[in-house]
């Protein structure tokens, strides 16, 4: 076969250990997933009525146009319908973009740590990838500024930012807005969006509109509970979206997931408590950090990187025995932390016991 090169070295997305196969493995009764940033809470009743009073026949196609569901979200957002387009997820919308932007002639610049999809679909499309290391955890946007060249179609920004949880703040992100050439697609990735409280923090979606080279993505998975019916959406000008059209799969958006999705937006008082427990739920894991003395990033996400002062793979081990998935902080750059979603409020004791535990092991060693 000949394989496009790149592919025979490129290792496929590892998602994060099922929560059956640790149950068989540690012959444990209980399992805690804290890995992979979903919703603790789960999704609206909302959702869940809707998908049980459903009537749409498995046999046929779903809406290529997404009707129901660009309406609904086109009146929510305040947008008009044709500066939408919607994917199997936002990493479907990350591949549209980069299948429709990127080539071996091309390059895209992207920090580093950040999400791995970026520079994952650069790879399979042959394009170089300028990776700006975090400054201080955050983007360093001047020398990602500095990076740019003629060969440069994309630039990502993911903020709040996966893994540190850290963001853009408004003015820094406007300034950089404002240099960026107007031919090169700028990626706003807000898939934490929905978990923000800072004061500085932007609307994007009004800079979508003033900056035509801008697309805004978000996603169902996270707040909204809905990471198994797989629905992310963009917003920018109405230019972009056609462009990427048909680089979009047909179908590409499941009947399911179209209806959860509309009826979920229309349950923010959910999305409202979600949010809140969600900071009250980080307050426990940075006194925990205070008590122990351990470095963390202040967070606008759903989700914890501590600096735990050890090897990463290790905490990992010594929760997984105990009950609770986590991610190690080696595969994300961050060789001596571990990256922790926030739970319940009952959760969160008991990873952080088994933290505290792990880390007494630690010091008697």
């Amino acid at each position: 076969m000949r394989w496009k090169e790149q592919l025979l070295t490129l290792t496929p997305y590892q998602p994060g250990k099922s929560i059956e196969a640790v149950k068989k493995q540690y012959k444990l009764d209980q399992i805690v997933k804290l890995a992979s940033n979903e919703n603790p809470f789960g999704c609206s009743e909302q959702v869940l009525t809707a998908l049980q009073s459903n009537q749409t026949s498995l046999a046929i196609y779903p809406d290529g146009y997404t009707t129901n569901l660009r309406e609904t979200l086109a009146s929510f957002l305040q947008v008009d319908e044709d500066e939408l387009i919607f994917g199997n997820g936002s990493d479907n919308l990350i591949q549209i973009i980069s299948r429709a932007l990127l080539h071996p002639n091309a390059n895209s610049i992207m920090a580093t740590p950040t999400f791995s999809q970026y520079k994952h679909n650069a790879v399979i499309e042959g394009a170089v990838s300028k990776e700006i290391p975090l400054l201080n955890g955050e983007h360093d946007l001047e020398a990602m500024l500095a990076a740019i060249d003629e060969q440069t179609n994309v630039i990502w920004l993911c903020s709040p930012n996966n893994p540190t949880g850290t963001y853009i703040p408004e003015n820094k992100l406007i300034a950089f807005l404002e240099k960026v050439p107007s031919d090169i697609l700028v990626v706003l990735d807000e898939a934490y969006f929905e978990y923000v409280v800072a004061d500085d923090y932007y609307d994007s979606v009004n800079l979508a509109r003033k900056y035509e080279n801008l697309i805004v993505l978000r996603t169902f998975s996270k707040i909204y509970g809905l990471a198994a019916l797989r629905i992310g959406y963009g917003v920018a000008n109405r230019s972009i979206i056609k462009a990427l059209e048909p680089a979009r799969e047909p179908f590409n958006v499941n009947s399911l997931g179209q209806l959860a999705a509309s009826a979920a937006i229309k349950d923010q008082e959910f999305i409202k408590v979600c949010k809140e427990k969600n900071r009250q739920g980080l307050e426990q894991f940075y006194q925990f950090c205070g008590e122990n003395e351990l470095d963390f990033y202040p967070s606008q996400t759903n989700f914890i990187l501590i600096d735990c002062k050890m090897d990463g793979d290790q905490v990992f081990q010594h929760l997984l025995e105990r009950g609770y998935i986590v991610r190690s902080g080696k595969a994300l750059g961050f060789p001596t932390g571990v990256r922790i979603t926030v739970g319940s409020y009952e959760q969160n004791v008991g990873v952080l016991k088994a933290l505290g535990e792990s880390l007494a092991i630690s010091k008697t060693e």
